[in-house]
């Protein structure tokens, strides 16, 4: 898998056309735990971390540098998905999909195009066993092409305890919220994207 994560539309975006904003999200959230900036808190929520001394945010993704700053509190992803900051980062990167060709503004839809690239990466990319021999680039294109299923395989002990399987997660007192925060209007789904 080594270097297979250079090529192509960054992790985030993967993630977007395959599952969503929730899957981008998620990928978001995966970055900042592997550079050590987050780290689950109570009840299913993630919190912020000291990450390693040197470590730069300068050049993450406008999405993560969103997420990361979102979480003033310990949060569940349904709360994080509602944050504006996370809604305005995450409806930029729609229209840098849309820009690219991948993502039809109305409705939002995956095009030819994003499914051409997801059949590639995935026939480039197989679903890992395991996180050995991974770097973390490809740790996140994985997660973004395969979802839960990586997240269970690659990042387990974050996964459960920070409620990122599933529609899961807790919110800031602790309660489930009801309904569902798409973080921008739309989720994808088997048959492509819906309003």
């Amino acid at each position: 898998m080594s270097g297979s994560a250079a090529v192509g539309p960054r992790p985030q975006t993967v993630a977007l056309l395959r599952g969503g904003p929730r899957a981008a999200v998620k990928v978001a959230l995966v970055a900042l735990h592997l550079r050590g900036a987050v780290t689950p808190g109570p009840a299913g929520t993630i919190r912020t971390s000291n990450p390693a001394p040197g470590t730069s945010f300068g050049s993450a993704p406008a999405l993560e540098k969103a997420v990361r700053g979102s979480l003033y509190l310990p949060t569940g992803l349904r709360e994080l998905m509602d944050r504006p900051r996370v809604r305005r980062a995450l409806a930029e990167l729609r229209g840098e999909a849309a820009a690219a060709g991948l993502l039809r503004r109305l409705p939002p839809r995956r095009t030819r195009a994003a499914r051409r690239v997801l059949r590639e990466l995935r026939a480039a990319t197989p679903l890992p066993a395991g996180p050995e021999g991974l770097s973390p680039a490809d740790v996140l294109l994985a997660v973004a092409l395969y979802g839960d299923t990586a997240l269970t395989a690659l990042v387990p002990r974050f996964t459960e305890a920070a409620g990122l399987k599933g529609r899961g997660g807790r919110g800031e007192a602790g309660l489930t919220r009801g309904g569902d925060v798409g973080g921008g209007g739309f989720t994808g789904c088997a048959g492509g994207w819906q309003a």
